[in-house]
């Protein structure tokens, strides 16, 4: 119950309605932040195929097709469930190695990996955090599939500040020494990560670069058994290609599987 308690709250599909009845009726002569925030932020918007949470319904927010203005995570329950099965796998089955999200936005994915260990009784694994903290990166020319790429315009909406997230967690009573942060550009940080095994390895990098920096970086780390989760497989053609590229160079033959219309993971053999 209280792991299902927060896959509600992180989202906000508990209080939907309460936020929808509040956008809808704005203090006379100003603007409700729902509306400030989607003019500023339809052109990824329309990048990503996703709509303002305002416009949507349960659905939506069940398959991460929105973009929330409060909640912690713009995963969506469907991705969320798969965390929690994925996570609650590796611990009954003794799966060694920490878990690690790299690209946490508002930090509500990796809030739930460490309630999720703490509700196990848990008190070995590290969840981590992998961020910039500063938004995407502009294209640096080594591969040419992020061409032309604009996730890292919008900073404005995507880059949330490390003292924000850190405080997310405070929220929650879930910051303690099991949380860690990984602060920088993957290719800079994610090589010498003070990690020895993985047993989930969760990507939300969205460019081709940030996807196979960790791939390359971290998979190597994950355990016979663990999983590996994609976020954006189904969204953007630069991650699914990265994804694809790794595993064929790699050799990795285990069957993706799908989550939702855009997460997909598989288990080591």
């Amino acid at each position: 119950m209280y792991l299902d308690l927060m896959k509600r709250c992180l989202t906000r599909s508990l209080f939907q309605e309460q936020l929808r009845r509040a956008i809808a009726r704005p203090s006379p002569g100003r603007q409700p932040v729902a509306w400030v925030m989607y003019s500023l932020i339809k052109p990824l918007l329309d990048t990503l195929g996703l709509e303002l949470s305002r416009t949507s319904g349960p659905a939506e927010r069940i398959e991460g097709r929105d973009w929330p203005v409060e909640a912690e995570t713009m995963v969506g329950l469907a991705r969320l469930q798969n965390l929690q099965d994925c996570v609650t796998d590796v611990l009954r089955n003794r799966i060694s190695g920490d878990l690690i999200e790299t690209g946490v936005w508002r930090g509500g994915a990796c809030i739930f990996m460490r309630a999720i260990l703490k509700a196990y009784g848990n008190q070995e694994k590290i969840v981590w955090l992998a961020d910039s903290f500063q938004g995407l990166p502009k294209p640096d020319g080594r591969y040419q599939q992020d061409a032309g790429d604009p996730h890292w315009r919008h900073s404005d909406v995507l880059a949330v500040p490390l003292e924000q997230v850190k405080s997310n967690f405070e929220r929650y009573g879930l910051l303690d020494r099991q949380v860690g942060f990984l602060v920088g550009w993957f290719k800079d940080t994610l090589p010498e990560a003070p990690i020895s095994r993985i047993s989930v390895l969760r990507l939300d990098g969205d460019m081709y670069s940030s996807t196979m920096d960790a791939l390359v970086a971290l998979y190597p780390k994950l355990s016979a058994g663990g999983y590996a989760i994609v976020d954006d497989y189904g969204a953007l053609p630069t991650c699914r290609e990265a994804v694809d590229d790794f595993r064929r160079q790699c050799g990795i033959r285990e069957p993706l599987r799908k989550i939702d219309w855009s997460g997909v993971f598989w288990q080591k053999s």
